[in-house]
């Protein structure tokens, strides 16, 4: 565990950590913003829309003459497929659709097409369908170097892109009215954070896997939220939360080859999540129990 820990298991467990490191810091960091304007859930849309677009992608890739495995072509798919996704939510807003039942509906729907979709192609016997259902919960353990590459990569962009824009977010995240004030566009800012969401999602497939990509996005950001009241500190926080869970995590998994490293990673944020709950200094359990034992104290000493 130690070797894994320090980078000493290999090359790719090492990329594979390190990669893993950046996609949990800069999901920490994208999910504090999307909680903060309370469209959290809306990430878990997009994410569960990507399956079609990979299954799809696979076909189409393997018709050109393909394996079908390359994975830029898969996230581009899979990136497709979620912006479809998200653009239906959108839709059924506009149509005074209530927020949970449109996320609800999109979710399901696409997740279930994506399903069948998953299903045919083992069942046509083309290309190398093998490994695709590592997108559900994440693979680790067939990931090339080129495969780890990207996905630190792209978890490095999109940190860089949210502190560019963190200012303008912050604005919006608090008070969309005078942002507006200020020449600030909410819709587009809002928009902007969505890009970002659905580059995490899509960098994260392999990792977590799209049914816990959420997770890595929404728990390191509501337990950063119970440390501080100011935004650059929640982002910083949920980024130090989910870029350590990362890290330890796909290291665990490289030490104990049979853990799978998506779950390992989620299950890291919940413990993180269930320390801040107990301890944080204003919005802790024990804080808030000390607080009101010695308010009870003050009223029954008079």
């Amino acid at each position: 565990m130690w070797g894994a820990l320090t980078l000493q298991s290999g090359y790719n467990a090492a990329l594979v950590s390190i990669g893993a490191m950046l996609l949990g810091a800069a999901a920490g960091a994208v999910g504090s913003f999307l909680y903060l304007r309370r469209r959290s859930l809306v990430s878990d849309a997009m994410a569960h829309a990507t399956l079609p677009g990979v299954g799809l992608a696979f076909l189409a890739m393997v018709a050109l003459g393909g394996d079908g495995r390359f994975l830029p072509g898969l996230l581009i798919g899979a990136g497709l497929s979620a912006a479809l996704g998200l653009w239906c939510v959108q839709r059924l807003l506009r149509g005074r659709v209530a927020e949970d039942a449109a996320i609800g509906a999109v979710l399901s729907t696409f997740y279930g097409a994506g399903i069948v979709i998953l299903t045919l192609i083992q069942g046509l016997r083309v290309g190398s369908p093998a490994g695709l259902e590592g997108f559900l919960l994440g693979s680790t353990a067939g990931m090339l170097r080129a495969d780890a590459i990207v996905i630190g990569v792209g978890g490095a962009g999109v940190a860089l892109a949210l502190w560019v824009m963190r200012r303008p977010l912050a604005i919006v995240a608090f008070d969309a009215g005078h942002a507006q004030g200020m020449g600030i566009a909410p819709a587009r800012m809002d928009a902007a954070l969505m890009v970002l969401a659905l580059a995490v999602v899509l960098i994260g497939l392999q990792v977590v896997g799209l049914v816990l990509v959420v997770a890595l996005l929404i728990t390191p950001a509501v337990a950063a939220r119970m440390w501080t009241n100011r935004v650059g500190h929640v982002a910083l926080i949920a980024a130090a939360i989910g870029g350590a869970a990362g890290y330890v995590g796909a290291a665990t998994s490289a030490a104990v080859p049979d853990l799978p490293t998506g779950p390992v990673i989620v299950m890291l944020c919940f413990a993180a999540f269930a320390v801040s709950a107990l301890f944080a200094p204003e919005r802790g359990t024990i804080a808030r129990a000390i607080r009101r034992a010695r308010v009870g104290g003050l009223h029954f000493g008079r």
